[in-house]
Order: structure tokens, then C-alpha cells, then sequence
């Protein structure tokens, strides 16, 4: 299982439910990489999608504590349990965790692959990934050159699970 953030150089994803800016080519990065693909998030992050509405051409699972939830296009899940047996019915390599801070947290252990996106900047925060440069479980396998996008900097890195030796 995978998963895909952006996050500044502290870390942070998010200010009151909103991404902390939007990168051109991050936004790419992250549409072909998961497009066709299952993309697993928590309820606040689908709502803070344009109209609330799911990702078009993705299987979108969403995990919610509300018992009642429905939402045209997405299939719920109300348990980290629960998301992990639906995902048995998907390839492991299609399955992308989109977020938020909780749902990234509960679902780390379960992940392979991080493709990271790090922003050069430090935000007004209040919802952050764990930083995996001082997690000695993941390592970076690959990065990219410095990209910009007008005054910021920011790189891509894909994070491994290091492997029992």
C-alpha cells in the first residue's frame, strides 16, 4: 500500500482542513499517479474536496466514525479494520492513503511506498505527517532535482519501509 503527501519543511499537510498551498506540478504528480487508482482518506479530507465531491476516476473509500454516512460514489468504511479488508479486493500497489493527519497516522504502518512531495516553506499549521527522515523504518530510494514553482522550492522523494535484513 502506498501513500502521497505534500508536506512543508516541518512536516505540516494542512490549516483547518485545507492543503497548505497548491503546486501546479504536485497537483499533476498526484492525478496521474493515483488516477485509475483506490485513494483511502477520512471523511474531513473528501469534504474539503471541490463540493465535497469524491476524485473522478479513482475508487474513492472514505473512513468516517459516523455510523449513518453515505456519499454518492464512495464506499465507507468505519473502522482502519474495516478499509484494510476492502482493500483485499484491490492490487496492494493501486491503494493510494490521501489523508487527512489521523488517517495518515493509522494507516502508515500498513504502507510500503511514500511519494512525498517537500515544500521548502514553513506554514501556519495545525495537522502534520509523521517526518519520516527520522523514522528509522523508511529510507529514501529516489528524489528529484530542485523544482520551483515562483519563489517556492520543493522536491519529490519516494520513501521506502526498510526491508528485515
Amino acid at each position: 500500500m502506498n501513500l502521497i503527501v505534500a508536506v512543508d519543511k516541518n512536516w505540516a499537510i494542512g490549516h483547518q482542513n485545507h492543503l497548505l498551498v497548491r503546486i501546479p506540478a504536485d497537483q499533476r504528480f498526484f492525478r496521474e499517479t493515483t488516477t485509475g487508482k483506490v485513494v483511502v482518506m477520512g471523511r474531513k479530507t473528501l469534504e474539503s474536496f471541490p463540493g465535497g465531491e469524491p476524485l473522478k476516476n479513482r475508487t474513492n473509500i472514505v473512513i468516517t466514525r459516523k455510523p449513518d454516512y453515505q456519499k454518492k460514489g464512495v464506499l465507507v468504511a468505519h473502522s482502519i479494520e474495516e478499509v484494510l479488508e476492502m482493500c483485499k479486493e484491490y492490487v496492494e500497489e493501486d491503494i493510494f492513503v490521501i489523508g487527512g493527519e489521523e488517517i495518515y497516522r493509522q494507516m502508515l504502518p500498513y504502507c510500503d511506498v511514500a511519494h512525498v512531495t517537500k515544500i521548502d516553506y514553513a506554514y501556519q499549521a495545525d495537522a502534520y505527517f509523521p517526518n519520516l527522515d527520522e523514522d528509522p523504518d523508511w529510507e529514501v530510494v529516489a528524489d528529484s532535482e530542485e523544482q520551483t514553482y515562483y519563489d517556492l522550492e520543493f522536491y519529490f522523494y519516494r520513501y521506502e519501509r526498510v526491508k528485515e535484513r
